[in-house]
């Protein structure tokens, strides 16, 4: 199971959530606009979904994972 950020159709926030399958149009579409990932770590994610809104720093999956490991220590 993989952990994914959505940009939520209704309310345009961003949202973390986790999917067995990797998430298509078909399935997740009528919730969300947009899909980033699979993150390895919810920590990822919810980094991501916190602090990626313009970040020059969290362009990647894999920066936002190492940036939220280094952040949290």
């Amino acid at each position: 199971m993989s952990y994914y950020m959505g940009y939520r159709v209704d309310t345009g926030k961003r949202e973390v959530f986790h999917a067995q399958w990797t998430p298509t149009q078909e399935l997740w579409g009528d919730t969300y606009a947009a899909v980033v990932g699979p993150f390895r770590t919810k920590r990822g994610a919810t980094f991501m979904a916190e602090h990626g809104a313009g970040n020059p720093h969290l362009q990647t999956v894999a920066d936002a994972e190492r940036i939220a490991k280094e952040y949290t220590l």
